[in-house]
């Protein structure tokens, strides 16, 4: 799991979509949310959630989502996210298919002062992407070290993290841990991203069960006047 940013003030607020690193490698131009999810918010705020079958329910005040970073060892996962995570060393390959399930974002992490660790990129994800579904998954990869990487190498490097960003359909996305270096930017589009996408696969969902209730009572009324007409006959 993503571990949560130091709170600083103004993060629980994010109007608009944060931009893109790069547009030759952003799944996700749009610089909005979805209008449906502005309304689902808007209804919530105001304490309209109550109204219409489609409301967003007072327990999805937090959203939590599931975001998972893999990569080789030493390419920089624990300095991006402060946390230390198993997925890097082999004795935990075991436990990997635990650590992937169910991810709603998945950072593939490479240094780019290291091109062996972006050749391993493609077997992380494809190893992530077993126990997950492609259509529901948000993807991003990411160069780390970018300021120990040398202009010429970086160049080179960041021209294939394209190439392979496209291929693979993920946002491609180059910091510095040391620096801070496009860092905050990152972590605000990925938690607007899986906001939007977990509010919209709930008004989905609710969508989905009051259309079966209406069926359902269709049915039943249905099953009512000819019980009724047996009777009168």
């Amino acid at each position: 799991m993503m571990s949560s940013l130091p709170p600083v003030k103004g993060d629980r607020i994010i109007c608009e979509l944060p931009l893109y690193f790069t547009r030759d490698a952003a799944v996700h131009t749009k610089d909005g949310f979805n209008v449906t999810v502005k309304e689902a918010c808007h209804r919530h705020k105001t304490g309209l959630s109550h109204i219409g079958s489609f409301g967003w329910s007072p327990q999805n005040r937090l959203n939590v989502a599931k975001v998972i970073v893999v990569g080789d060892v030493g390419v920089g996962k624990t300095c991006l996210i402060n946390r230390w995570d198993t997925a890097g060393q082999e004795r935990f390959r075991c436990v990997a298919s635990t650590y992937y399930r169910g991810a709603q974002a998945i950072i593939v992490v490479f240094d780019l002062s290291n091109y062996n660790s972006l050749d391993h990129a493609r077997e992380w994800l494809e190893d992530a992407m077993r126990d997950n579904d492609p259509s529901s998954v948000l993807l991003f990869l990411v160069g780390t070290k970018k300021d120990l990487s040398h202009p010429d190498l970086l160049a080179q490097m960041e021209q294939e993290a394209v190439r392979l960003s496209e291929e693979i359909r993920a946002e491609y996305w180059a910091v510095s841990a040391l620096s801070g270096e496009s860092v905050r930017n990152f972590f605000l589009r990925i938690a607007s991203l899986t906001f939007e996408a977990s509010v919209l696969s709930e008004l989905e969902r609710k969508s989905r069960q009051a259309s079966d209730i209406v069926k359902i009572s269709n049915n039943c009324d249905e099953s009512y006047k000819k019980r009724q007409s047996s009777c009168c006959h």
